[in-house]
């Protein structure tokens, strides 16, 4: 059939699978780097929220002590020693929020079917920030909130 129209061009074809897999190679490549690097950077920056708990527990080892002493329940000194924390993290959002924003929409208008952000991949992504930043900063901040109150009143 193609012959018959065209005699002088060769059919030259190709399966359109093999042309999405040239076409997107390139963004599944970077996709999979990016994850990487983002869980990378979760990691790292886990480990410097555990370290900034741990001195800030430590430094507020006497009065975790006599707030304990004075009859402060395991929550409230949980609560107290995760306040800081969740207010830089909802900084961080108020900060990042727009910006990711801003920069994915950019990025998604060089494609020629373009897709929409909603709102809610931004709220899960804070939402699972937020329980990443309190289950690091819990584990010190509980231990700290069961620690002996003597021990504590009695150092220095």
């Amino acid at each position: 059939m193609f012959k018959k129209y065209n005699p002088d061009i060769p059919f030259d074809y190709r399966f359109v699978n093999d042309e999405y897999a040239r076409k997107f190679g390139n963004e599944e490549r970077i996709g999979k780097l990016a994850s990487f690097f983002a869980a990378l950077a979760i990691f790292i920056s886990c480990l410097g929220l555990f370290g900034m708990a741990s001195f800030m527990a430590e430094r507020r080892t006497k009065e975790i002590g006599v707030r304990k002493v004075m009859g402060a329940s395991v929550f409230n000194l949980w609560k107290l020693l995760s306040k800081d924390f969740v207010v830089l993290v909802f900084i961080s959002l108020l900060i990042a929020v727009p910006l990711a924003y801003y920069l994915m929409n950019n990025w998604l208008q060089n494609y020629q079917y373009r897709s929409d952000i909603s709102w809610w991949i931004f709220a899960v992504a804070g939402a699972g920030i937020l329980i990443i930043t309190l289950l690091t900063v819990s584990f010190q901040s509980i231990k700290a909130a069961l620690m002996n109150p003597v021990k504590s009143l009695k150092a220095e």
